[in-house]
């Protein structure tokens, strides 16, 4: 051990415990700070890596052998790095140290056969076992099930129907496509065209997987069943309509066809412009990509060549390693460049970084040039409102979001701008903004307003867990925060209702849930943030239950962690390894809610302490053999895909090292 690390190890007795010496915990901050600052960018933003499952490299192999393109080097460093993440078992997994998952599992495998691999390689007849094991192919999701179709691997006819014809309904109609949340909408148009295409390519027999069916392809029954024990449900009438749907296909009665996929056409490249592509999120990008060529675009159309061009920027080349002995290329979900400036500049902020030093006015001013100045899709709801706010990405102007947003805003409020003036009128634009996407019951969703339709989840398609965006308690609790920075206080009316939403939205152990991250050690830090930022008092017995609730369920090695799988087993809340993003959050909620004197705070920040590198970093990440891999703390869509912020290892610690020093600051005069 170093002496660096040597010395974050002091400890000096207080209040009858063993608390950090508050010049190792300022040490530990001055270190994290500077590791923070190195990371910027020279333009000013921050951008940490974005980590997935193989969900990414298994689509980008299909995509690329579907349109005959692509690079075979790089195709063959995406298989590398698939194969790597295999489980013992010949699944793959959507969070390391989860269980198989059988839409992954079958994408994996048909990527790696489309690449050459033989059924009998052992590797594979593992899988295949598993795959069999576990329902087959047809346990698979929609979306899978699509691209497979396009392979000719299963049947058009036995997905669920996605008719272009849903883009024609008008925005007052209960089923019009702003009904859903704005990721689904991004990836579901396009998928809409490539359903009304019905792309087909035909590839050498050795490389299907008939053999992937349960009693072989032709004795599988590929259509989805009915409820019997509930034959009056929304399942059932979905069911029903798809099926007719599928009947005026076969008999091709589709009298609006053409002016859907017209509409349908004009929608997806309307949102291609202004953006880091379609949605700037992965499978909206790659749906576009296969849209377009099915709708005839040429591969060297500027269009497709500028589709084709953001898709590949999300890839990462990887050279060998002691770790892995060979070249792999990875793809990321998307980027995140607004929302790692806007936490790194609070947490440098609250850290004591100078509100004048030049580092933080330039991410201010690159974060300033970032607003959304253009209606996108949210106006639908919220037609009469200016634009403002913030998207995740470098560029999104169809999607700005209010957690974002929300983060910006707390973040410019570290800032003092030699343009004070036009910095001031962003913010009361982005706030006015917020305010005007509140929903109904007081809370915030992230992309529209009142997105809350529970029928839609009953829709065949709807089987990848995320057609609806409803308001949720941890960014609500964000918002919180940022209004009680701004001056706003229990007295407005708008901030009431969003207390009252909270506290109905409290889970019977105290615990809030986590829609962005992680799961309830997320919600409540997020929660008792902002309830004691607007001014809830600390005594309230929703803010001790919860404090309560945090330390219940802390590790016995001192710090927090919790599993992916909290969203599947309500049992697993809080249960996981300890991790320093989810140490951090666990501390700063406690300490929101008053407790600076505990036993749990105390092991909390030694944690914190011993685990900090010499250079100022932390560690997040599980290691065996090849397989290393960042423990995932980010949610994209709960129970179907995760993914790892790799500098929420870095800025949330600085933050809960910070709260804490000053915290104990105060005390130590007594």
């Amino acid at each position: 051990m170093s002496s660096d690390q040597e010395s974050t190890h002091k400890t000096a007795p207080r209040f009858g415990r063993m608390d950090a010496d508050l010049a190792d915990v300022d040490a530990a901050i001055s270190r994290s700070r500077e590791f923070v600052l190195s990371l910027q960018h020279p333009d000013g933003y921050w951008c940490g890596e974005l980590e997935a499952d193989s969900m990414l490299e298994a689509d980008y192999i299909f995509l690329h052998k579907l349109l005959d393109s692509g690079d075979p080097g790089r195709l063959q460093r995406a298989l590398n790095e698939m194969m790597r993440f295999q489980n013992e078992d010949g699944s793959w997994s959507i969070y390391p140290g989860g269980p198989g998952n059988i839409s992954l599992s079958v994408k994996c495998y048909f990527s790696a056969k489309l690449m050459g691999i033989p059924a009998s390689e052992p590797r594979l007849v593992k899988c295949k076992e598993w795959v069999l094991a576990n329902g087959g192919v047809v346990a698979c999701n929609t979306f899978t099930k699509m691209y497979l179709c396009a392979m000719g691997q299963y049947d058009y006819d036995a997905v669920p129907a996605i008719p272009p014809e849903i883009v024609l309904f008008p925005n007052w109609f209960y089923f019009n496509i702003y009904e859903i949340s704005s990721w689904s909408r991004s990836i579901l148009v396009p998928l809409a065209i490539i359903y009304a295409k019905k792309p087909f390519k035909k590839i050498p027999a050795e490389q299907g997987i008939d053999e992937l069916f349960v009693g072989g392809r032709a004795n599988s029954s590929l259509r989805l069943h009915m409820d019997r024990k509930n034959k009056v449900s929304w399942r059932n009438f979905f069911l029903v309509m798809d099926r007719v749907t599928h009947w005026f296909e076969a008999v091709h009665i589709r009298p609006l066809r053409r002016l859907a996929i017209r509409r349908a056409e004009k929608w997806m490249l309307e949102r291609l412009e202004m953006t880091d592509g379609l949605g700037a999120i992965y499978p909206a990008m790659m749906n576009a990509i296969i849209a377009l060529r099915c709708l005839g675009y040429s591969e060297d159309d500027p269009q497709v060549i500028r589709a084709r061009d953001e898709f590949e920027k999300l890839g990462i080349e990887q050279a060998p390693t002691p770790e892995i002995p060979y070249p792999t290329f990875r793809m990321q979900p998307c980027v995140s460049p607004v929302w790692d400036t806007a936490q790194a500049m609070f947490a440098l902020g609250e850290a004591g970084i100078s509100r004048d030093d030049p580092r933080m006015v330039k991410a201010a001013d690159w974060i300033l040039s970032k607003e959304v100045r253009h209606k996108g899709d949210w106006a639908v709801k919220v037609p009469n409102t200016e634009p403002g706010g913030w998207y995740f990405e470098f560029a999104n102007e169809f999607y700005p979001d209010t957690d974002d947003t929300a983060q910006v805003l707390l973040a410019l409020s570290k800032v003092d701008n030699p343009r004070e003036r036009y910095q001031y009128q962003v913010c009361q634009r982005a706030i006015e903004w917020e305010m005007a996407m509140q929903c109904r019951n007081g809370g915030w969703g992230s992309f529209d307003k009142d997105n809350t339709k529970m029928i839609f989840q009953y829709i065949p398609f709807a089987d990848h867990n995320a057609m609806l965006d409803p308001p949720t308690a941890d960014i609500t609790g964000r918002l919180l925060e940022m209004l009680a920075a701004y001056g706003y206080t229990r007295d407005d009316k708008r901030v009431k209702k969003a207390i009252d939403f909270i506290f109905k939205e409290q889970e019977p152990d105290g615990s809030w849930f986590g829609r962005w991250g992680v799961n309830y050690l997320y919600g409540t830090y997020l929660v008792l943030r902002g309830l004691e930022a607007i001014g809830v008092d600390r005594n309230e017995p929703q803010m001790q239950q919860a404090a309560e609730w945090i330390r219940m369920v802390q590790n016995p090695d001192g710090g927090w962690g919790e599993t992916c799988g909290s969203y599947d087993d309500p049992n697993l809340r809080g249960v996981g390894t300890s991790t320093p993003s989810q140490t951090a959050w666990a501390l700063l909620g406690l300490l929101a809610a008053g407790d600076d004197r505990s036993d749990s705070i105390a092991k909390g920040v030694r944690w914190l302490l011993e685990r900090q590198r010499p250079d100022g970093s932390w560690d997040e990440s599980m290691s065996e053999g090849e397989t290393r891999q960042s423990i995932i703390t980010g949610t994209g869509f709960p129970k179907v895909f995760y993914l790892a912020y790799t500098m929420y290892r870095e800025y949330f610690p600085l933050m809960a090292l910070t709260t804490y020093k000053r915290a104990m600051e105060p005390k130590e005069s007594l």
